[in-house]
């Protein structure tokens, strides 16, 4: 920081204003140096001027770092306790949040803040994000001008809104007053490496701010639910077990218009444990007949050798175990229209509206035979995505498995371009594994469907189809003696006879009192479709009076369709009941949600 007389000739100030800054650092402590450092650092970084902010808020000697993640499948909780793990190893004070269990005020005392965000579904936080997103586009929202943050923006390119939730986040906290420690990132679901040279972008970003910060507190903070899941396994995301498969059988009928499974995997205990509410990650293989068609249109060998990873494989071997095949996104359109040099596809990879209908409809396989042309295996796979490992809600209690976790799956089928297509996933486990087989699984956990600390409290469940799997696991956790409370499922599937899943569990559940009250709702069974929010509105003065004392709500099934409708006749039922307006009907579901009772895991 002190400059030499000879080089104050070369810069741009006058011998006055060299004294001055002269005579300013000889009084500054070697702390108070190295911010300085970092401020002038901040103000001269020209990389996006219209994003980044040119002044970093004064720290001091008791400056602290908030890392919060709003994550849906884990990855963004993942990143965090990286970016924790490596900036606690520099003794800085660092503390790790789930943005849930951030209240809204609390922004006002955060001065140093990391958000890590995921999107969910239509461009919308993930469930444990929504409080908070509220908040700040509130008029309740407070002046943030004393608040430095940096966000990373988690998201999949397949879907129309990629990585809105972060952006959405970025802006508005910008405009409430925030000062960006660096531009937003926004990663694909291939996002390991890039996530990698982030962290180390934002940790040279902080170092003038935090190197010589105290470290009295420099210890990660989990929230108690963290804590609770502290059993320490070898096996992860990374590093998945390999369980067995004990049973893969259909539980709709032959009739059904669905195909549902009942899936059971032999685990030790010692390896893997779970608490209901978790989900379970599924790695899987691609279908060897869908890889055959579809090496025949690219006029490929199965035997060519390619390069990924550093590692050579036989192109047959790579697509089954290793990229996406089944769910298209629009960066593959992009690079498949230049390797094959297609004008017509490459204009419409411009066209994002066309081009998300284009993709809509298709697998990789489709796209191919639409728009054939020359190409090396090694261009094609350059051209693929990594496959990821497919989550699925947990259907069982550990208490009652013991040795075993189970799941519900439906399988994704339908007809297009003359031949039967199948999900990724779903085809592999519904159509393919056997008992025996060997699979690749890690608990992802979900400390936020969880049943009520209370024991007693009661509880209201809302999962139609495969919805269903964690409210069975909610039962058999009260069956195994570890909750009393009340409980009350709304259940619902086409028909009655091919569609009514564990129908002979959930009445001796009823009969023996495990379960207190089932609402139905069999959509085709009449012929006015009822589903499960019909059912909720013909019970709203007990469903209002059950919130009343106390009750807890979850939601668990589809997020597009499902659980908007059965959030808006949650709304009728207090406006109606509570006799409240809409805006107050709102206000009080965003309280049970704040109080842990309004729960939902949507997908």
């Amino acid at each position: 920081m002190f400059l030499q007389s000879g080089a104050a000739q070369a810069l741009p100030l006058s011998n006055e204003q060299v004294d001055k800054l002269q005579q300013f650092v000889k009084e500054l402590s070697p702390l108070q140096q190295a911010w300085v450092s970092g401020y002038l650092a901040a103000s001269s970084q020209q990389d996006n001027p219209t994003t980044v902010g040119q002044q970093i808020n004064q720290p001091t000697s008791s400056t602290e770092l908030i890392v919060l993640y709003g994550s849906q499948t884990g990855n963004g909780k993942a990143i965090a306790q990286s970016v924790v793990s490596k900036m606690q190893s520099l003794g800085w004070q660092v503390h790790l949040k789930s943005i849930a269990d951030v209240k809204p005020n609390q922004l006002k005392k955060i001065t140093h803040l990391v958000l890590i965000m995921s999107t969910h579904g239509e461009g919308e936080p993930p469930e444990d994000a929504l409080t908070l997103h509220r908040f700040i586009f509130s008029k309740k929202a407070p002046d943030l001008s004393h608040l430095n943050y940096a966000v990373l923006a988690l998201g999949d390119s397949s879907y129309e809104f990629f990585c809105k939730a972060g952006e959405d986040f970025d802006n508005q906290l910008a405009n409430l007053g925030a000062t960006r420690l660096f531009h937003r990132v926004d990663l694909d679901v291939d996002y390991e490496s890039e996530a990698t040279k982030w962290e180390t972008q934002i940790q040279e970003k902080l170092q003038p701010i935090f190197e010589h910060a105290s470290s009295t507190s420099n210890v990660v903070q989990l929230q108690p639910k963290d804590q609770v899941e502290a059993f320490t396994s070898n096996y992860s995301k990374q590093s998945p077990y390999l369980a067995e498969v004990l049973q893969v059988q259909r539980i709709t009928g032959r009739d059904s218009v669905k195909e549902i499974h009942h899936i059971e995997l032999s685990i030790d205990p010692q390896d893997i444990q779970y608490q209901v509410g978790d989900a379970l990650g599924v790695y899987f293989q691609n279908d060897p007949t869908l890889i055959s068609a579809l090496l025949n249109i690219l006029e490929i060998s199965k035997e060519t050798l390619v390069q990924w990873k550093e590692d050579t494989y036989t192109i047959a071997k790579l697509l089954q175990e290793k990229l996406e095949l089944t769910q298209s996104y629009p960066q593959f359109v992009a690079a498949y229209a230049a390797a094959i040099e297609s004008e017509v596809l490459a204009q419409l990879a411009e066209d994002k509206t066309a081009l998300r209908a284009f993709l809509a409809e298709r697998q990789i396989i489709d796209i191919v035979q639409a728009y054939p042309g020359k190409i090396s295996a090694q261009a094609f796979v350059d051209c693929l995505r990594p496959l990821t490992p497919r989550l699925y809600s947990i259907a069982s209690s550990q208490k009652e498995a013991d040795d075993e976790v189970h799941l519900t799956l439906a399988l994704v089928s339908y007809e297009a371009f003359g031949s039967a297509h199948f999900g990724g996933a779903s085809g592999f486990l519904g159509k393919r594994v056997e008992s025996g087989d060997q699979l690749p699984i890690y608990i992802e956990p979900n400390s936020h469907f969880r049943l009520p600390q209370d024991p007693e409290r009661k509880v209201i469940m809302i999962g139609p189809g495969t919805g269903i799997a964690p409210f069975r696991a909610f039962l058999q956790e009260k069956d195994a003696g570890e909750f009393s409370g009340d409980m009350w499922l709304f259940f619902g599937n086409p028909h009655f006879t091919q569609d009514f899943l564990y129908q002979v569990e959930i009445q001796d559940y009823l009969n023996r009192g495990i379960l207190n009250r089932i609402d139905l709702a069999f959509s085709r069974d009449q012929q006015e479709k009822i589903y499960v929010q019909h059912r909720l509105k013909s019970q709203a003065a007990d469903v209002y009076a059950w919130l009343q004392s106390g009750a807890a709500v979850y939601v668990c099934g589809d997020a597009s369709r499902m659980a908007k409708d059965v959030h808006q006749a949650l709304i009728e039922i207090i406006v109606q009941e509570g006799q409240m307006n809409v805006e107050q009907a709102e206000g009080f579901l965003e309280t049970l949600r704040e109080e842990q009772r309004y729960l939902r895991d949507v997908y």
